[in-house]
């Protein structure tokens, strides 16, 4: 084997010098450099020198225009920082029902106590909220009156208030508010405790034990949460066969299309659907990623993520897209009259009131809204029997029970157990 030759430049006239040989700097030509002070400390310095040259040259870092703070306390700025921080983090609708919540809040104390609201809130204000907006029986006992006649409900709030907060546009309807609702407004009470580090009156034993009573009451006189009717399949193909007259028809089956063959998408989803995170796969249809969602606030990377559109579904939303000429930006975007397509996108409530009025006009009884396509979908798997795992990939689900209840109906009827009777004696 041939010896290596040490490496030299093949530019000619390079002549190559050892460490020895090469020219050393005048000391006088060069400038002052200002110590660093992360620079590496000679190698003979001990331990405890280099501490204190280090602790030296923190104690010189001194801003000369920016006012120190006070590590000891949050200043306005940053106070106004972290408060726009939670306020972009949330949802437009949580913002919007925290924000309802605090001003009935308000309203209400004031209409009660006859004076401004002001924080941490006691106990016995939460205790009288409660009982002024749940429904109790005006019976002693759990069932009908002794007479037989109808038991009454009763709750704490007076008339006049009530109607009060109802003229001033606090409230929707007199009488007692609806147990979601309830707990909704504790909640926010409870959340604006803990985000100011505030005694919660909310956490208390008695707040807690009298929570738990009112559900228990309102379960057993069967007072369930009420929902939006489901638009399963065979409902969905009535309201699509109006989405006829473009451009509006053409955007509006694209949309309903869009959200319920991708999971039965929330309103939010799909206003903020943007043409970014689709990915056109030809005729095999598009895959839509998804990167944020209720349930994946952080936007982690999750195999749920990328949600198909294939099908009739891939071929409304080509349609709609050829139609509009989008090619960025916001997917589904407002029609104005004269069929004018803005470069805005649908608001959420928009969402809510196309499924609202397409399902008036292809005359569906009972009440549906943009959950409906949501709840839609997984009844309809159920009654397909999709299998449960693969349909709460679509959806994105977290809660197992809450997605088992609507999928359970849609497989109700067509479970055995139900038909025992009609089998072979």
């Amino acid at each position: 084997m041939a010896a290596r030759r040490p490496f030299s430049s093949s530019r000619p006239g390079v002549v190559r010098r050892s460490a020895a040989q090469a020219p050393r700097p005048d000391p006088a030509s060069q400038p002052d450099l200002p110590a660093v002070a992360n620079e590496r400390p000679p190698p003979t310095e001990s331990r405890s020198a280099r501490q204190g040259r280090e602790a030296q040259a923190l104690a010189e870092l001194r801003p000369l225009a920016v006012p120190l703070l006070d590590p000891q306390a949050v200043s306005g700025l940053t106070q106004a920082a972290v408060g726009q921080f939670l306020l972009q983090g949330q949802s437009p609708n949580t913002v919007a029902s925290y924000g309802t919540a605090t001003r009935y809040w308000s309203a209400w104390f004031a209409a009660r106590y006859g004076q401004p609201l002001a924080l941490p809130v006691s106990v016995p204000v939460v205790l009288q909220f409660i009982v002024d907006h749940a429904e109790r029986l005006a019976d002693s006992d759990d069932g009908p009156a002794a007479s037989g006649r109808p038991a009454r409900l009763v709750h704490d709030l007076p008339e006049e208030i009530d109607r009060l907060l109802v003229a001033t546009h606090f409230k929707g309807k007199v009488g007692a508010i609806a147990l979601g609702t309830l707990a909704h407004r504790i909640s926010v009470l409870s959340k604006v405790h803990q985000l100011r580090g505030l005694d919660n009156p909310c956490a208390y034993p008695s707040v807690r034990q009298l929570l738990r009573k009112v559900r228990t009451s309102y379960a057993r006189r069967q007072v369930r949460p009420h929902q939006q009717k489901a638009l399963t399949r065979d409902l969905l193909e009535e309201v699509l066969a109006t989405c006829d007259t473009p451009p509006i028809g053409i955007r509006d089956r694209a949309l309903l299309l869009f959200a319920w063959s991708s999971g039965g998408r929330r309103r939010s989803e799909v206003a903020e659907a943007t043409m970014e995170n689709l990915q056109d796969h030809g005729d095999r249809g598009y895959v839509y990623v998804l990167g944020h969602s209720k349930t994946n606030q952080e936007g982690r990377a999750t195999d749920s993520m990328q949600k198909p559109i294939a099908g009739r579904a891939a071929a409304a939303l080509r349609a709609w897209l050829d139609l509009s000429g989008v090619r960025s930006g916001p997917i589904f975007r407002r029609v104005i009259k004269g069929g004018r397509i803005l470069a805005e996108p649908l608001a959420p409530r928009a969402v809510r009131t196309i499924v609202m009025n397409r399902a008036t006009r292809a005359g569906l009884p009972g009440h549906y809204s943009a959950h409906s396509l949501r709840s839609g979908f997984v009844t309809e798997a159920g009654r397909q029997q999709v299998p449960a795992g693969d349909a709460m990939k679509m959806t994105g689900h977290k809660n197992w029970e809450a997605f088992m209840g609507y999928y359970r109906v849609g497989d109700l009827l067509s479970s055995e157990t139900a038909r025992m009777l009609d089998g072979p004696g």
